[in-house]
């Protein structure tokens, strides 16, 4: 296989490349440390040749690369593309163009949610495959051959796999199945946190409105800290921490020691200073500009029976129609959908609606009940009369 150390021999390997409907991509990288990852190795794969792109060369510019990934006539093929598009995205500031995601299509086609690609692989072309330099550093120089040659069976069996997804996919119909889930990957949106929205990703509860405003600010702060200095959210502030200066709002170094979250000292340190001027806007905030805080909701519980239900539909829907659950509805969305019945969730939009979201209503709204019989789930119908009387 060619290891790629020269821009000139990339450009012509894209140039080649280019001339295919496909081709297959893969990285390696590492990310422990950092809040970007660091891009280590590029495999790419067409038809009749595969490559190995190293990055770490000095001097080495990968545009003729990022072009062939921005050509939209040919299709770049991933598997569990989220990470490697996320490389790309931060390099190049675009989604690559006419991405396809076998992860994807394997789930709609029956092999399991987030199938791994070794499963894949084992399943499809019946090989096995040697999986020990997984976690290897992929930054140390130079790269073994045994490394060599995991990296570039990533791309060369995905080939198989792209071509009997696609005839699986094609035969069920469910072409538009996967390109609904590949509209999330082509958003740029997805792999960007904007600063201002990183709170919404923090599972914590909050139940006082000038509580949630410090933590909108203390989130963005962290987010921003975090890409600018590229270190891990964990290492600029871990999430318990920042939900504790949320409630607890200390104004002076003192103040910070008193905290059991906070490491000794840190009151005293240039970010604990950032932190506390932050705080200290969010105490002048008056009360009627706070952030509203969500309803109660008095409903069924979505973790109580009600939501049992609908989660049982959900797998049998997911079992008769031979997919993977996930695709038709995470378990988030099964949570919005018990507490709302127009929420902004896919499952309650186009196929999926179809195929399971009105059939969640009817159970939230007891029109339709299940029953256990030797061929699985099925549904039936309840008399308007009866879920009336047991709505009383």
């Amino acid at each position: 296989m060619d290891l790629i150390v020269s821009t000139d021999v990339l450009a012509a390997f894209c140039e080649r490349a280019a001339k295919f409907d496909f081709v297959t991509v893969d990285t390696e990288f590492l990310r422990e440390t950092t809040y970007w990852p660091k891009l280590c190795l590029v495999q790419v794969a067409t038809d009749d040749e595969a490559v190995l792109i190293d990055p770490l060369v000095p001097g080495f510019d990968l545009t003729p690369f990022y072009d062939l990934l921005a050509n939209p006539a040919v299709t770049k093929v991933f598997h569990a593309a989220r990470q490697d598009i996320e490389i790309f995205v931060k390099a190049t500031g675009k989604v690559p163009e006419n991405i396809y995601d076998t992860q994807v299509a394997a789930s709609v086609c029956g092999f399991g949610d987030s199938v791994s690609y070794d499963n894949l692989v084992r399943s499809i072309t019946s090989v096995e495959l040697d999986k020990s330099s997984r976690f290897t550093d992929w930054s140390a120089r130079p790269l073994s051959e045994k490394q060599r040659l995991y990296a570039i069976a990533d791309v060369t069996h995905l080939r198989d796999i792209y071509r009997e997804l696609r005839k699986q996919v094609a035969a069920t119909r469910r072409g538009d199945w996967v390109d609904d889930e590949m509209s999330i990957l082509r958003s740029v949106d997805t792999y960007v946190t904007q600063p201002d929205r990183a709170w919404e990703r923090l599972k914590m509860k909050i139940n006082r409105p000038r509580d949630l405003a410090a933590l909108k600010q203390l989130a963005a702060w962290r987010e921003q800290r975090a890409q600018d200095s590229d270190q891990p959210r964990s290492r600029v502030l871990k999430d318990d921490v920042l939900f504790e200066l949320a409630m607890q709002r200390p104004l002076t170094p003192d103040a910070f020691e008193r905290l059991r979250a906070v490491p000794r000292g840190f009151g005293r340190s240039s970010a604990a200073a950032e932190i506390m001027a932050l705080l200290a806007v969010v105490e002048a905030v008056p009360k009627s500009e706070l952030p509203a805080m969500p309803e109660r909701y008095r409903g069924p519980s979505p973790k109580g029976a009600v939501g049992d239900l609908v989660r049982v539909l959900l797998k049998a829907v997911a079992e008769q129609n031979g997919v993977a659950a996930r695709i038709i509805a995470t378990s988030d969305e099964v949570d919005a959908l018990v507490l709302d019945d127009d929420a902004d969730v896919p499952a309650l939009r186009g196929w999926r609606r179809k195929l399971f979201g009105d059939k969640a209503l009817a159970i939230k709204h007891g029109r339709i009940g299940l029953a256990a019989t030797r061929k699985g789930i099925v549904e039936f119908d309840i008399k308007p009369e009866e879920a009336a009387a047991a709505a009383e």
